[in-house]
């Protein structure tokens, strides 16, 4: 009998940052499915490096500096707890040719990324820019945390 294939989740750099920095809520949730390898963590190069700029902003913010290496360090074990599947920058080239796909141009190697990726879901805060509209143009099912967790609890019902 074959295992059922997990969801594969594509996480925007702000639920990835906010799971690694809160010590509670719907985006640690999240990492902690992916932790558990009850979902796939689909990482962008891309967002890892968002990421990674804003948990070095985080840490110069931490009272201490065993604050900031606990943090770097949740880091490091959330990415080995993971082993997220890694998908590269996409080309320069693709990147202009992708520009209509959404409003903000600096969203177009994410948005690229998490359409090369292929995930089941696509979770993001930044409903803004990641839009229904976004959504409908690439076929990707965006969606906060929030309504994730809605709609997995809406299938024990």
């Amino acid at each position: 009998m074959t295992p059922p294939r997990k969801l594969r989740l594509f996480l925007g750099s702000n639920v990835l940052t906010g799971g690694i920095v809160s010590p509670w809520g719907l985006d640690k949730a999240t990492l902690s499915l992916c932790a558990a390898k009850v979902c796939k963590l689909v990482l962008a190069e891309v967002v890892r490096d968002e990421v990674e700029q804003n948990l070095l902003l985080h840490a110069e913010r931490k009272k201490t500096a065993l604050d900031a290496d606990r943090l770097i360090e949740d880091y490091r074990r959330l990415i080995q707890l993971t082993d997220p599947e890694l998908i590269p920058y996409p080309d320069e080239q693709l990147v202009q040719s992708g520009r209509h796909l959404i409003q903000h141009a600096s969203d177009v190697p994410v948005l690229l990324s998490a359409i090369a990726g292929k995930p089941d879901w696509l979770l993001t805060h930044n409903t803004k820019h990641f839009t229904k509209t976004v959504a409908k143009k690439t076929s990707l099912r965006i969606s906060t945390p929030a309504d994730f967790f809605r709609e997995l609890a809406s299938l024990f019902r």
